[in-house]
């Protein structure tokens, strides 16, 4: 999410707002994996609860990239003319 608010849309990556929304981007997804696994190997969760949380985490990133593959052949954006919005 925050490289979708900070991102360029014109593809353009450099830039002071472009680089915190990576950076931001990168910390929120390496601190959903290793928030739980921290919190695991504390003995604050159990097994089940990491294993329940990591497969989460992949069924979110592969609908992402489902969704990326399929927009791609489409030939459009998800907010095209032929779009009801």
């Amino acid at each position: 999410m925050p490289y979708l608010f900070f991102g360029d849309p014109n593809g353009d990556s450099s830039g002071g707002w472009a680089d915190a929304g990576k950076f931001l981007t990168g910390f929120s997804a390496v601190g959903t994996i290793a928030v739980p696994t921290i919190l695991h190997h504390a003995g604050k969760i159990t097994g089940g609860a990491l294993w329940m949380e990591l497969v989460a985490v992949v069924c979110m990133g592969t609908s992402l990239l489902a969704y990326d593959i399929v927009s791609k052949d489409e030939g459009g954006t998800f907010f095209s003319s032929t779009s009801a919005f």
